[in-house]
């Protein structure tokens, strides 16, 4: 054997007490740190508990409230025109958009000349007819006098007639001649009372008709005179300007609308009303007695108080107002729309005073009849499907109950609680009935332990 056969054999001598002294170690270290480990303890598996919050509830009257929107506007808004024609010749100062007028204040002023001259026209027409007339009068009362001595001339000259007639046929008094003239002073004197008289009965039909006259005449000067006034429009209260089409110089013509104003001292506000709420809920005063009065229409309804917010700032602004009338009935959309007057010492809100003007859009919040002996539920607390969740001794309990009524972010429950039944308020997702609960009941009361649960 060659001395390098014999290096090979060492090498691999040296190699395998190499790897056999590492892998004594190697079991070794394995055994001391199996020495040392402990054996895991038993996992300890409670049953899940669903934390919540609970309130306790006791049956209460609860006067419902019925909630609508609508737009504040002006009780009054009227529309002026000039009722005459015209050059505009002046126009009030501060005649503006937005400006407020008082009640008398002079608005604008038309040229007035033509119907000044048309009064003064109208007048001398009335003059006129009254002096005709007043002689018609005095010339009546003369001719009734002279009347008397006509006929006292034709009794004298019909006596003279028949004595000169009556001398020359039986007593061959006179001549033929002396007659005829005897009869014909009678007969002018005949003619003359019958003239007179014939005047004297004409006299009432020229009075009645000069009097006819005076009455047209009075009535023209009277319509000069109330053209000749309405040349000056005035403001008919005190108001806002909400329109204005008016400058000098501009010509106008009778009923062309030149200026709107509202009195907006007193708003209302429309609220149309589902017609169901307004059914059940609105309160309407006793029916007074039988009085006639066969309209098929609302009853009137009670006066109360509403509390109206601006949309657009609900939460710092509160006015009040109150129930006034029901206003109609749309049978497109099923409402029920009724005013709600705002006064004008109720029109500033508390804090600020900010003013409920004209145009603000508003909830307003009627108060309807009172529900007796509810629950007043989160409306997040009751299901869709009508189920409302309870702890009764730590577990979870589920409740069919019915909803009288969702007002705002409430639900007024009549039935299927009981008084002094915890109610869960939290929002539950998926919940399932018999689940132990965790909560803090307000009295101070807390769940039952798992044994006394069980037991």
């Amino acid at each position: 054997m060659t001395k390098g056969d014999i290096r090979r054999r060492r090498r691999l001598v040296l190699r395998v007490l190499l790897c056999s002294f590492f892998l004594l170690m190697g079991v070794s270290i394995k055994f001391a740190l199996g020495a040392l480990r402990e054996p895991p303890r038993p996992a300890e598996i409670r049953e899940p508990h669903l934390r919540v919050e609970v309130a306790r509830i006791q049956p209460e009257d609860v006067q419902v409230e019925i909630a609508g929107y609508g737009e504040a506007r002006a009780l009054d808004v009227v529309t002026i025109s000039p009722k005459v024609a015209g050059e505009i010749i002046d126009v009030h100062a501060r005649l503006e958009v937005g400006e407020v007028v008082a009640e008398g204040d002079l608005l604008f002023r038309i040229d007035s000349r033509d119907y000044e001259a048309a009064r003064a026209q109208a007048q001398a027409q009335v003059d006129r007819i009254t002096s005709m007339l007043t002689l018609l009068r005095q010339q009546f009362e003369i001719d009734r006098e002279r009347l008397e001595t006509y006929r006292r001339t034709r009794d004298i000259a019909l006596e003279e007639f028949e004595r000169d007639k009556r001398l020359y046929e039986e007593e061959d008094v006179g001549s033929q001649s002396i007659v005829n003239l005897s009869e014909i002073n009678y007969r002018k004197a005949l003619d003359a009372f019958e003239q007179v008289d014939q005047a004297i009965t004409l006299y009432p039909l020229r009075i009645r008709e000069a009097e006819h006259g005076l009455e047209a005449a009075t009535a023209a000067l009277e319509l000069a005179q109330l053209s000749f006034e309405r040349t000056e429009v005035r403001a008919p209260f005190t108001g806002r300007v909400k329109q204005v089409q008016l400058k000098v110089g501009q010509n106008v013509a009778p009923g062309a609308p030149v200026l709107t104003l509202a009195n907006d001292t007193v708003l209302e506000i429309s609220v149309p009303l589902d017609s169901r709420d307004a059914r059940s809920w609105l309160m309407f005063q006793d029916p007074a007695p039988a009085s006639g009065d066969t309209a098929n229409w609302f009853g009137a309804l009670e006066p109360v108080s509403c509390r109206i917010r601006w949309t657009e700032d609900p939460d710092d602004h509160v006015w009040t107002g109150v129930l006034d009338r029901v206003e109609r009935f749309d049978p497109m959309t099923r409402t029920v729309s009724v005013a709600v007057r705002v006064a004008a010492d109720t029109r500033r809100a508390e804090g600020d005073g900010l003013p409920l003007v004209e145009g603000m859009f508003c909830e307003v919040a009627i108060p309807g009849n009172t529900l007796r002996q509810v629950y007043r539920l989160p409306r997040w607390a009751v299901t869709f499907s009508g189920h409302a969740y309870v702890a009764e001794n730590g577990l979870l309990r589920r409740r069919d109950v019915v909803v009288a009524r969702n007002q705002g972010e409430e639900a007024l429950v009549s039935e299927g609680l009981r008084p002094g039944e915890l109610v869960i308020v939290t929002r539950l997702l998926n919940p399932i009935p018999g689940m132990r609960l965790e909560y803090e009941a307000p009295d101070g009361e807390t769940p039952p332990r798992e044994t006394e649960a069980a037991s």
